[in-house]
């Protein structure tokens, strides 16, 4: 059974430069939002295949449901 933890890390070391926040209780059901350079100038449906790309197989079977919420960061002006 997949933890909150685990599939931050995954998602992590897949997508260089990215911070995740995943929570989820039961182990199968899990949120995340996604914060990475990488998704700036794509579609949130690139975004989100960037992240479903990790999970491979998994979706639907050992992870049930993983709802995304994904954005580049916030440029600040100096």
């Amino acid at each position: 059974m997949a933890t909150s933890e685990e599939l931050k890390q995954r998602i992590e070391a897949a997508i260089p430069g990215a911070a995740a926040q995943v929570s989820g209780a039961d182990g199968q059901h899990f949120e995340a939002v996604v914060v990475a350079q990488q998704f700036e100038g794509l579609s949130r449906i690139a975004q989100h295949r960037l992240v479903y790309d990790v999970f491979e197989g998994e979706l639907g079977s050992s992870i049930h449901a993983l709802s995304l919420q994904t954005k580049a960061p916030v440029r600040t002006s100096s």
